[in-house]
């Protein structure tokens, strides 16, 4: 049995280990402000548009905004990287062992990379910490990989990592090379010199772009720690947290009288926990057809019902992507699982709140490590005016569209490819030794922190 496989759900040892979680997972956001935001401030302050203090509390109140504003499709994306019993263990136990793993490997490998000066992605070491806890639940329960780790998913979320800097990369070079084109004054396109700002509207564009990336990098990066925030106090205080008590008898019904359909389709092209999902399906039916409202159930059956959820959402993603399954039931799989998925998906609004305030504080402190490395170490010359803008507006553009649109991609991988592109663009070049530094950050950061969380869930779970 792991060391904290002991800790009872609601007991003081819960909450204790609820404490050390939260903190934990608010470090994780805090080292995320300083470490990926500094992508957001790195133009505005390496160009002089605004004073390094000005730039950063200015970022951090835009992040914060971005986090209140922005969805959760981002957070409950990463959610379904975990499997069913990890996330909520069947025999009522809590999710201990499985948020420490997450958290230290994601939150270790974020400060490592920051101490290096390397603009590394938080989004990449929790996606790394995540699949590692899917990769040794499936070892400790003899489950074939290709089963037990949900890799559609995780292929998703990694292509949006590998698309979002190339696109960031040749948007940036097309955007810096439409601007000289258009624009003449000199000044733009050379390092500035003696602290002196560049012309009143390329400032403009600066600021304008560092408030929009700010902003973006919210809704898209916030949405992370309110996911993180969500797997603690769910795997914690289940009784409390496992169910959207708001949900109405109409609702409840609704949901009720799909899992029928639900059990056949699982019953049909479920894998290998087909019959778990079945059962699941049923229970569900059964219990949210005989509940009037979501704070009528009662709480001991919370968290079983939340291990329920899990299960058919999960087996009803492998129903909708089953080999041979006709189209017909492919769309009322995927119907099903949204509308479920929509009673499991909920933020209470203290949730936010924290999310929001330790990114925009973590916004304030430590950026100027990567801020020097962009300005300084990724080209051959000192970044220019022109080249920030263009980098930063393509950013914002593509760090919004992906925050919205429920795909998590890199701040730090999209406005690091876009200063690249524009380094290219100018005939500048890019240093390959730092570029090479990053490189290396890139391909390491998945199977460090994989290894990482699964040796740390292991040990503890």
């Amino acid at each position: 049995m792991g060391i904290l496989a002991v800790i009872a759900p609601g007991s003081t040892a819960a909450i204790v280990f609820l404490a050390i979680c939260l903190a934990l997972v608010l470090a994780f956001e805090f080292s995320n402000g300083f470490h990926d935001t500094a992508n957001a401030v790195a133009t505005v302050i390496y160009t002089h548009s605004l004073k390094p203090v000005v730039a950063v509390v200015w970022s951090g109140v835009m992040n914060f905004l971005g986090v209140m504003l922005g969805g959760i499709a981002v957070a409950y994306a990463l959610v379904e990287l975990i499997p069913p019993d990890a996330l909520s263990p069947p025999d009522g136990g809590i999710a201990a062992g499985m948020l420490a793993a997450i958290f230290v490997s994601a939150l270790g490998w974020n400060v490592a990379t920051w101490l290096l000066g390397i603009p590394n992605s938080s989004s990449h070491a929790l996606i790394g910490a995540l699949v590692g806890i899917a990769v040794e639940d499936s070892l400790r329960h003899g489950r074939a990989l290709g089963q037990g780790v949900d890799w559609h998913e995780v292929w998703d979320v990694l292509l949006s990592l590998l698309v979002s800097p190339v696109l960031g990369f040749g948007l940036a070079m097309a955007a810096f090379w439409l601007l000289k084109k258009v624009v003449h004054d000199e000044a733009l396109y050379t390092p500035p010199e003696g602290g002196k700002p560049p012309v009143w509207w390329m400032r403009g564009i600066l600021v304008f772009t560092c408030t929009a990336v700010s902003f973006a990098h919210g809704t898209n990066d916030g949405q992370k720690s309110i996911g993180l925030i969500m797997l603690t106090v769910i795997g914690l205080f289940p009784m409390s947290y496992a169910l959207n008590t708001d949900m109405t008898g109409a609702q409840l019904h609704g949901i009720a009288g799909d899992m029928g359909a639900a059990a056949d389709l699982i019953g049909r092209y479920g894998d290998d926990r087909r019959q778990l999902g079945v059962a699941a399906a049923r229970d569900i039916g059964r219990r949210f057809g005989d509940a009037a409202s979501g704070s009528a159930i009662p709480d001991a059956e919370r968290p079983a019902l939340r291990n329920d959820m899990n299960l058919v959402l999960t087996e009803l993603k492998r129903a909708g992507e089953a080999p041979g399954i006709g189209e017909a039931d492919r769309k009322r799989a995927h119907e099903v699982h949204e509308t479920l998925m929509g009673t499991a998906q909920y933020v209470p609004w203290w949730v936010r709140v924290l999310s929001a305030l330790c990114l925009g504080a973590g916004t304030m402190i430590g950026y100027k490590r990567i801020v020097t490395t962009l300005g300084e170490k990724l080209g051959k010359q000192h970044l220019a005016p022109a080249q920030g803008a263009a980098a930063e507006v393509v950013a914002a553009g593509l760090i919004g569209a992906a925050g919205f649109g429920g795909f998590p991609v890199s701040t730090t991988h999209v406005v690091t490819g876009g200063i690249a592109g524009t380094m290219v663009a100018s005939g500048a070049g890019i240093e390959s030794g730092m570029l090479k530094q990053i490189a290396v950050a890139w391909i390491l950061t998945l199977p460090a922190t994989v290894a990482l969380s699964a040796g740390l869930f292991y040990l503890l779970s």
